[in-house]
């Protein structure tokens, strides 16, 4: 969803959720009926929190990525970014797991190469967060 929105930014969010669960559910096998409960649920947070957010997040990846753009990124890559950090910021989530997730999904969906910025950044970010977690 998070790549969807930054490909196609005039789309409203919930046209946007609509469109990607009906898209998965086109390609699940048998027919199913796409995605229920916990699962959509979590997604969909982690969604509406990004894209709520998503002015203020790019503001501090912008601050983190030392001399790069985060135009330059490819799309994952910043959907990623995006999603660690409001997963570090506003989830509860541990930051040594949001972090590893992170690493876990630009290494599945990009190249294995671009774990290194999603890891230096999220780490570097996660310093600036307290210690609670």
């Amino acid at each position: 969803m998070l790549v969807a929105a930054d490909l196609n930014p005039s789309q409203d969010l919930k046209s946007s959720m609509d469109s990607f669960w009906e898209l998965v559910g086109s390609i699940e096998e048998n027919g199913g009926e796409g995605i229920k409960g916990k699962l959509r649920d979590f997604a969909e947070e982690r969604f509406l929190g990004v894209m709520e957010r998503r002015e203020e997040i790019d503001e501090t990846l912008s601050s983190l990525l030392a001399n790069w753009d985060l135009s330059r990124l490819g799309t994952v890559e910043r959907a990623v970014l995006r999603m660690g950090v409001w997963e570090l910021a506003h989830s509860g989530v541990p930051k040594a797991v949001a972090i590893n997730e992170a690493i876990d999904l630009v290494n599945w969906f990009s190249s294995p190469k671009s774990r290194t910025i999603v890891n230096g950044v999220l780490d570097k970010y996660a310093k600036l967060l307290p210690a609670t977690r």
